[in-house]
């Protein structure tokens, strides 16, 4: 079937390939039926990835995809297709691993030339209209590249056929098992101790991006060893961020990465993932510490969501654009003048607690942010200062706001729900905790044949999901489990890992692949092992692995974890970086921790102290007295007696005495 000569990208599920879809270039989506046409045509395939709150992709498409002379020249020359990366990641991390290959650094826009069945020859990031960056023009490119591939075509092919080999081999091959114990943990937290800005927080340098992966393997050090300082840098890291320009002081929600090393210039996008793990890692500073600083930025930043990111349904909306009127962070960044005009005579209170700050070489308008000093002031004097905030959120809801992608990501929703649920036990929010079982349910309630979709935008589905989907969503659902006690929420999870068998695991049954089997239009099957924002597939998928096979007691499950973690860790060891998430989730598998409770509901003791203690390593279960049917299993099959409150404490296959004082209860899940 020939496709029509024109841009295919209306119909799309995508907003950010909506936003294309005026472009006079002849766009299409990734499909079999594109990847057949630049076979039949015999011409290369120009291969443009972005996103929706990508700065520099809208910058490129301005430039380049809306004039008529650039789009000519690539009609003319190439079969054009544009991703959208949240919607098809498996193809962003196979093209991303080939220009990483080549020697270039990776970014959106990702500009790759494919040969005509999909392997990549060459590629770059933003091209500019005109040379100008030190960067050829973009016409210049696309005349070079169509010039070599006319003169050169073989060579070019042959190169392409090795490094499509390289990539298959880096992100799809196996590696045999490693042996994993409590120092692969130890020695990984060290080493990221050692890049810790010990006076900003983060990682040292610029830019400064939250790297939750790592800060998960220093919280977990703490947690299992006692590292103190490891403790201590996330807290710092913390702390700086919510100061910083990065954490959106007015209406609550973290920016995407800060350009600098004070977290103060973001990129003003906003990201659900991002949220997700501030709010969780909050919950656990909050636990932690006492200091009210991280209870304070959950609840803004969970009203912020459910105000501005719920889509119909109650799922969650991917990102907010950072752009608006055409000028990054216009939105968020106040001139001192329009800050008196809408506190008036409360300003000066305000600049008691903020400050506004432009940076050298920062075109914009100042950004809100907080000294140290201020940010303790502002803890103390919240109740004096929330409603000035809410005096500048209404003012600044009068400006046109940046743009929203609407789609549903199912693997971000998932990580979503599962910090909202966790975030809702510790703070006593069953509001929080119904948003989240409402998210929950409009997922499974978009599933075909018992199959979840990757993205949802309106009543259009994209299937099938990938691997992350059905990890996150187990992980999902057992924080509900934890946060409700109804076991729907625990069958449910044995049904998304039903479904990541039948789709996604490898012949050896020694892993997971993160696109399906029936998914017929990837160039390499790639296993999802690589850290970005968020942790790898691969590593959601061994912690949903343990925390299901600890809630149930099901051995099969524990021996399928351990084998997927020693066979993970066999393909991270070559890994030049992205591997925390896989070492952290096999620190987990080492020493898996449950807690068992049996406590009168109505006058219940001993779950407030579960609840104010929160552990990443442990599922907890709560059980009425007096339950017979659906009693948790101890290690070992053990049942315990439900006559009367008691909670079992197990690491791996060993349990404590069953502990019935709440003091003592508290003493033993709390870390010093």
């Amino acid at each position: 079937m020939t496709l029509p000569a024109r841009n295919l990208l209306a119909e799309e599920a995508s907003p950010y390939l909506q936003q294309h879809s005026d472009n006079p270039v002849h766009w299409r989506a990734w499909s079999p039926a594109a990847l057949a046409e630049a076979k039949e045509s015999r011409r290369p395939i120009l291969l443009s990835i972005g996103y929706a709150a990508c700065h520099w992709c809208h910058v490129m498409a301005h430039e380049s995809f809306e004039n008529d002379t650039v789009a000519a020249v690539m009609n003319r020359l190439f079969v054009n297709i544009k991703v959208d990366r949240e919607e098809r990641p498996d193809i962003d991390q196979i093209y991303m691993a080939a220009l990483h290959a080549m020697g270039e650094q990776g970014g959106w826009p990702l500009t790759m030339f494919l040969t005509p069945d999909g392997k990549p020859f060459w590629g770059g990031t933003y091209f500019p209209r005109e040379a100008r960056y030190g960067r050829p023009g973009f016409i210049q490119v696309l005349e070079a590249v169509d010039k070599a591939w006319r003169e050169k075509q073989q060579s070019l092919a042959e190169s392409a056929d090795g490094l499509t080999a390289h990539v298959e081999q880096r992100l799809a091959g196996a590696k045999g098992k490693a042996v994993f114990d409590r120092d692969t943990l130890a020695d990984l937290a060290g080493r990221i101790d050692g890049m810790i800005d010990r006076d900003l927080g983060g990682l040292s340098g610029a830019p400064k991006f939250p790297n939750a992966p790592f800060m998960h393997s220093l919280w977990l050090s703490w947690l299992r060893d006692g590292q103190t300082a490891h403790r201590d840098a996330v807290l710092l890291s913390l702390e700086k961020m919510l100061a910083g320009g990065i954490y959106d002081h007015v209406g609550g929600g973290l920016s995407r990465y800060s350009t600098d090393a004070e977290w103060l210039v973001p990129h003003f996008e906003k990201m659900l993932y991002d949220n997700a793990q501030l709010v969780r890692m909050c919950n656990w500073a909050f636990a932690a510490s006492g200091n009210d600083l991280f209870r304070i930025r959950i609840e803004e930043t969970v009203a912020w969501l459910l105000r501005e990111m719920r889509v119909d349904g109650g799922a969650f909306a991917a990102s907010l654009d950072a752009d608006s009127e055409g000028e990054e962070g216009l939105f968020y960044t106040w001139r001192q003048e329009e800050v008196e005009a809408a506190l008036d005579d409360d300003a000066t209170s305000f600049f008691r607690h903020f400050e506004l700050a432009a940076p050298h070489g920062w075109e914009g308008k100042p950004i809100i942010r907080q000294s140290e000093a201020q940010q303790r002031q502002g803890v103390a004097d919240y109740a004096e200062i929330a409603p000035l905030k809410a005096k500048l959120f209404a003012a600044r809801e009068k400006r046109i706001r940046p743009g929203r992608d609407g789609k549903a990501l199912t693997d971000w929703n998932g990580l979503m729900i599962a910090a909202l649920a966790e975030a809702g036990r510790s703070l006593a929010r069953a509001d929080w905790i119904e948003a989240a079982a409402k998210a929950f349910a409009h997922i499974i309630g978009a599933s075909q044949n018992g199959r979840l979709p990757h993205s949802m935008l309106g009543a259009k589905r994209l299937f099938p999901a990938l691997s992350s989907d059905y990890a996150a969503m187990t992980n999902a659902a057992i924080a509900l489990f934890e946060a409700t006690s109804n076991p729907a929420y625990s069958e449910q999870a044995r049904q998304f890992v039903d479904q990541l068998d039948r789709w996604h695991q490898d012949s050896e049954k020694t892993g997971y692949y993160l696109t399906a089997s029936d998914s017929g239009d990837v160039l390499i099957r790639i296993r999802g092992d690589v850290d970005e924002a968020i942790p790898s597939a691969t590593s959601q998928i061994v912690e949903a692995l343990v925390r299901l096979s600890s809630l149930t007691g099901d051995f099969d499950l524990w021996e399928k974890a351990w084998t997927t973690a020693e066979h993970a860790m066999g393909r991270a060891t070559q890994q030049s970086y992205g591997q925390a998430g896989i070492v952290n989730a096999c620190a987990l598998a080492l020493e898996p921790l449950k807690l068992v409770i049996i406590d009168n509901p109505d006058s219940s003791s001993l779950v407030p102290v579960t609840n104010r203690n929160p552990d990443l390593r442990r599922i907890d279960i709560v059980v009425p007295v007096g339950t017979e049917a659906n009693r948790p299993l101890l290690p070992g099959g053990v049942l315990p007696p439900t006559d009367k409150p008691g909670a079992w404490f197990c690491t791996g296959q060993v349990c404590l005495p069953v502990v019935t004082d709440a003091a003592e209860l508290e003493k033993l899940l709390r870390r010093g």
